[in-house]
């Protein structure tokens, strides 16, 4: 089963698709498609690729956080093996509603955090530039690289020369081999078994990179 971000290639896609940000009713439809691939036995892929949950007072209003929550718990509750891939963009629990997974993958120059760093900057420093949302991307390690150190990656997925983008074919290729190699590592553990290795990956996280 995969399941996915549609964030767009150009302004009027992306307006289209909302800039990749789901409402509540999209984190329902990804709950549904979760449950019927448990059901069926079959494993679940996620691409993740969104600034974060749609923002707006609707989305609010018709239980965006509720949603949020019960994507996350239903990836919990998987007796199949998960594996997401970070492919852009990865924000707040907008991305980790799709990405509890047993295997996360990274493309190599993707981003994966909280909060943008224009918005961490304007919480810390009550100012959003240049100068604030660099110190705040640095200091919230949101690369690849700093994810992997940390534990809360698993591989980083090798880019062509110019980025994804450059060479499409390439990359696709690149992580489809990736994430083949994580469900057959996957294969043939138990279903309770993937359930609590998932809970336990992410009760640990982070502390890799404090140790």
């Amino acid at each position: 089963m995969f399941i996915g971000h549609e964030k767009g290639s150009d302004t009027a896609s992306r307006v289209k698709h909302n800039f990749g940000m789901a409402r509540p009713e999209g984190y329902r439809k990804a709950i549904r498609l979760m449950e019927m691939a448990d059901h069926f036995h079959l494993p679940v892929v996620t691409l993740v690729d969104t600034p974060g949950a749609y923002p707006g007072v609707g989305a609010e209003e018709r239980g965006q956080a509720e949603a949020i929550a019960r994507a996350i718990e239903a990836c919990l509750k998987l007796r199949v093996p998960l594996v997401s891939a970070i492919i852009g963009e990865g924000g707040s629990g907008g991305a980790i509603a799709l990405a509890t997974a047993n295997h996360i993958l990274m493309l190599e120059h993707a981003i994966y955090s909280v909060i943008s760093p224009e918005g961490c900057a304007s919480i810390l420093w009550r100012e959003s530039n240049e100068v604030t949302a660099k110190a705040a991307a640095e200091a919230m390690r949101l690369t690849a690289q700093d994810l992997l150190k940390l534990g809360v990656i698993d591989r980083i997925v090798r880019e062509p020369l110019g980025g994804a983008h450059a060479r499409p074919s390439d990359s696709i290729s690149a992580l489809g081999d990736a994430i083949e190699e994580s469900l057959v590592e996957l294969r043939g553990i138990e279903g309770g078994a993937l359930k609590s290795r998932r809970r336990v990956k992410f009760l640990e996280m982070g502390r890799k990179g404090l140790s």
